[in-house]
């Protein structure tokens, strides 16, 4: 059954006005299109290189490789490298077209929705805009979001995420440790049943 993994959004937003003071300039995002899961991370630069890189130890090296990767045709995503590595771990490469940037919306809108937020929580006078990044992440991934009903905390995982200061509930115990993998296979079936 297709669910998470199944179509991945990457793009960057930026160059900043001024680079941070950690001195980055630029954020790589990278969306799952049924969970809406996020990932992001503030760098100095938007290189093949640090495409590649980011890609491969922020996103496969934590949470597997997609069926599909969707970007824009720019020279960070469309180059030799990222040819390489997907064919190398196996994964298609699609890439939308110049006049159709909306193929790519899904981290569109995740742009639109962070970039706000950051600016709320940011000090002018630090320039530590990257610094609120994982809070602003965190607050996204774990939020109820709307079209699909879910957090895609949950919809990523198959469980509600522990929040801080949430209160502790009395421990769960399964009857034998096997149980615990058929349970989150029906709860991610659910989940994605209902997110489409």
């Amino acid at each position: 059954m297709p669910g998470s993994m199944e179509l991945i959004g990457m793009d960057f937003w930026g160059p900043t006005r001024q680079e941070s003071a950690n001195g980055n300039k630029y954020v790589l995002v990278i969306t799952d299109y049924l969970t809406k899961f996020v990932v992001a991370k503030a760098l100095p630069n938007n290189t093949v290189q640090t495409t590649a890189q980011v890609f491969v130890e922020e996103f496969i090296f934590k949470f597997g490789v997609p069926n599909r990767l969707i970007t824009d045709q720019g020279v960070h995503f469309n180059n030799e490298l990222l040819k390489n590595v997907a064919a190398m771990i196996g994964f298609d490469h699609i890439k939308s077209t110049p006049y159709h940037p909306q193929t790519n919306g899904q981290v569109e809108r995740f742009n639109a929705t962070v970039h706000p937020q950051l600016t709320k929580l940011y000090d002018e006078n630090l320039n530590n805009w990257d610094e609120y990044l994982p809070a602003v992440l965190y607050a996204y991934n774990t939020g109820q979001h709307a079209t699909t009903g879910y957090s895609p905390f949950q919809l990523m995982f198959g469980r509600e995420p522990t929040l801080p200061l949430a209160q502790k509930q009395p421990t769960f115990t399964l009857t034998k440790p096997n149980d615990y993998w058929p349970r989150m296979m029906r709860s991610l079936k659910m989940y994605h049943q209902t997110a489409r």
